[in-house]
Order: C-alpha cells, then structure tokens, then sequence
C-alpha cells in the first residue's frame, strides 16, 4: 500500500500537536511525510505500530549511520551537538548500546533515586514558598524548571553556578535555534563537560558522574568522548524530559479543575495519574532518529531500507484504539501502556526519577496552592518550536488565585 506523502508544517506540528498528529493517524498509523528543509521520511503515530517499531531491531539509532543518511537525503554539514555528544547510548546499537546501558545501569540505580526523596521534597518545597510571595508568577521559570535541574544537577554532581548556563545551552539545542546560537551552544556544553570529567577523574566525588568515570564491567570502561557525551545524555534528558511533564500535566489540571479536585480529595491517586499525565500530554514527542537497514512493513506500508523513521510517542498515546476517550484527561485511569519513556531497549532509564519527581511536585503543589489558577486565557499559553521535546514557553499562573 502506498500513501500520499505529507509536507510538514512546523509551526502547526509545534503549536497545534495533538489536532496535527490526530489528521495523521486518520490518514494512515504510517505516512511518508517531508519535512521543511526537504527530508524525506516516515512517521509512525499509530499504538500497535510504534510499540512493535521501538523495538523493532530492523531500525538502527546508530549516529554514524545517521549522519551519513541526512548527508546523503539533505547535504550540509552534520549539526555540532550530534558530532560532539553522539557517542551515548540512545545514539547506537547492540553490542555498542548493550555495553553502554551496562555501565551506565552500575551507577544509575532504583537505591540512588530512591534515596533523592527526601532532598526532593526539601528543593520542592523552597520553590513553592519563594512562588507564595508572588501574586503572578512563571510556573515554568519559578518551579518545573528549577526543581529538575537542581536534582539532576546534585545527582551529576554539577556545580550549583554553572546550573543557569546549563539550562540555557540545553534549551538551545532541544530548540529550533539559528545555526550560530545552535553551534556556540554545542561548542560551550562540550567544553564544559570535557572539564566536568576531567575534574571527577581526579577528585572523584559522592555522584553519579563519578561513578561513572570510574565504573568498570569486567575491565571495561567508558572512553573519554563516552562520558562526554554520557553526561550529556543524562543532564540534557534528566532534566528536559521532567521539566515538560511537570509543567504540561499543571496546564493539564488547570484546564481541566476537576481532576485537580479528585487528587486534593484523594493523594493515593497521585502515582497513577503521573502515568495519565505522561499518557495525555507527554513530554517527548518524536522519539531520537531511527532509520531503516533492511526494508519493514508496518501498517500495511512498506519502509525501504535507508528511510529515516518518526515515531511520536505524543500521537501512539492518543490512539483510540488503545485509551478509550484518549483526548480525555482521567487521573483515576487504569495506569500502564503509553510510550511515554519509549519501549524495548531504549526505554528512558531515567524513568523512575521523572515519576518521582513528577510525583512529589504535583502533589505539592496542589496541597500548597488550592486556589492556583492561570494568569492568561489558555489560547495565550505557547509551545517550544521543537519536534523533539513537547513543552511549554512559559506558564503565567496566580499561585493564590484571584
């Protein structure tokens, strides 16, 4: 079966998302489509076939192979971030992926996160009383921002100064910046962490990033560029990911009070409605680059081999076929199944520490500000012109009401 290919309009996949990717899945779970600078590819916003696809061993994520297929399919130079930071584990395959994880996962533990609770709660907290002095503030600058970057940064071991700059190169990268924003952002965030590693190799610290300079599986280490670009991965995706989740499930419930009133009411459901936030409005929405080595049939379309794939994980968790009611926001729905972290083995590792922390901030803030409600009409509140990270510019709210 062949379909007819979709010309990709940014502004409207950016700021109109769900009603663009739902005119897609209408078409066809699986549609060439063409972006603005001319790319030819597929996307893949069906459930059943983004599950299978994920997984799919068939399409590579290996960078070298990339950025020969966008050479090829695009010409031009390759992007400085994907040169400088693509050595890392969701940017290869097994065994190169398999060895990566394995180190990564001797330092990243289910103990380590599960002891950031308590440090947790105390940053949650000091945001949430500096945001009570405001009759009007940013949710996004005053809170889901600041509380994921300060714990992914103390996880890291990153120092508290350097954690403004941080934020700003990794917001330049994740964006749709000029190509001169875009290479001094690269170039000041490679510097960096070249440093940051150099330092923890001779005075190791009580971090992660520590840990992993020093881990070793069976005499096998991470290389120089390796932990670079580790590090990279880890503060870009460990703090990104969680800041969108907290500030698109707060719009979320401000649109919609009565599910806001049904956690009030009952603090037990927290855990499963972090699961329907990631599921109704994530904070990914096409997944890192795939592209095809061997020719895949899915949805009854064959992808030929060297095809670039798309799969939005934002369109696969708004399948009806899958959640009933999808475009629904239900905090007492049935928690398991979205795409939200990926599937298989890219699945975020990082996933418990986003639950954790999407936990405690939302329920504290909704303990803390009964009457929080939105400063602008919600026509007014804008996405960030991304294709990759699903999020808010800004969130204008009254933390007291009024």
């Amino acid at each position: 079966m062949s379909r007819e290919e979709t010309p990709v309009a940014d502004e409207e996949l950016w700021q109109q998302t769900h009603h663009w990717l739902a005119e897609r899945r209408e078409a066809g779970s699986v549609c060439p489509i063409r972006s603005t600078r001319g790319v030819p590819s597929y996307l893949v916003s069906g459930y059943d076939e983004a599950r299978v696809l994920l997984g799919e061993p068939r399409l590579s994520k290996d960078s070298a192979g990339a950025y020969r297929l966008m050479a090829e399919k695009a010409g031009g130079a390759i992007l400085e971030a994907g040169r400088l930071f693509g050595g890392h584990m969701l940017n290869s395959d097994p065994p190169v992926h398999t060895r990566l994880r394995k180190l990564v996962n001797k330092a990243f533990t289910s103990r380590t996160v599960a002891r950031l609770r308590p440090r947790i709660e105390e940053i949650t907290g000091e945001l949430l009383d500096e945001m009570a002095r405001h009759e009007q503030v940013d949710l996004i600058e005053a809170f889901a921002e600041p509380l994921p970057i300060t714990v992914i940064c103390e996880l890291l071991g990153v120092r508290p100064d350097d954690r403004g700059e941080f934020s700003g190169w990794s917001h330049t990268l994740l964006s749709v910046s000029g190509e001169e924003a875009t290479r001094n952002a690269a170039m000041s965030m490679h510097a960096y962490l070249q440093q940051l590693v150099a330092g923890k190799r001779t005075e190791p610290g009580e971090d992660l990033l520590s840990d992993l300079v020093h881990a070793t599986d069976e005499g096998d280490s991470l290389s120089e560029d390796e932990l670079v670009s580790m590090a990279f991965l880890l503060l870009v995706a460990g703090h990104e990911t969680t800041v969108n989740l907290i500030g698109n499930a707060a719009f979320a419930l401000l649109r919609a009070p009565e599910q806001a009133a049904k956690l009030r009411a009952d603090p037990s459901l927290l855990p499963g409605a972090v699961e329907e936030f990631l599921r109704f409005d994530g904070p990914i929405n096409i997944a890192t680059v795939r592209f095809t080595v061997e020719d895949v049939e899915a949805d009854g379309v064959t992808i030929p081999a060297g095809e670039f794939v798309h799969i939005s994980l934002l369109s696969a968790n708004r399948d009806e076929s899958r959640f009933p009611d999808a475009a629904e926001l239900d905090v007492t729905r049935p928690p398991g199944g979205h795409l939200a972290f990926g599937h298989g083995i890219h699945y975020c590792v990082g996933a418990p520490l986003a639950r954790l922390e999407a936990e405690i901030a939302l329920g504290s803030l909704l303990r803390r500000f009964p009457q929080l409600s939105l400063a602008v009409a919600e026509e007014e509140v804008s996405y960030r012109p991304s294709s990759l990270v699903h999020g808010l510019v800004e969130l204008p709210v009254r933390p007291h009401g009024g």
